[in-house]
């Protein structure tokens, strides 16, 4: 999920400011959001809010903290110059958690 939706990032952050020669920029920008993913992914057993019926509630705020711990990694090394991105790392670590979660719990 984070391969995917850094690709959504690509598109942002290249259509914002520019492919050519921010290159190394923008794969920094699809690593971060791969990383998110795995960290994520190996969180899968972290519950914050116990119950079965509740794991809607604890993939989207366990998202929320990691997405915001990860994707204020890259924030920091911009000196926070690309808040849009930050932003869509928040975001993007709810929607990794929820979807791959959902999928967990379906099996």
């Amino acid at each position: 999920m984070g391969a995917i939706l850094g690709i959504f990032c690509i598109i942002g952050v290249g259509g914002r400011i520019g492919f050519e020669g921010n290159e190394w920029f923008i794969t920094g920008m699809w690593y971060n959001r791969v990383v998110m993913g795995a960290i994520i992914g190996f969180a899968g057993t972290w519950t914050l809010i116990p119950g079965k019926d509740n794991w809607l509630k604890n993939s989207a705020i366990r998202g929320l903290i990691l997405g915001v711990f990860v994707t204020t990694a890259i924030a920091i090394t911009t000196g926070f110059n690309d808040i849009p991105s930050w932003f869509a790392g928040v975001v993007y670590g709810v929607i990794i958690d929820v979807i791959t979660t959902y999928y967990i719990n379906k099996k």
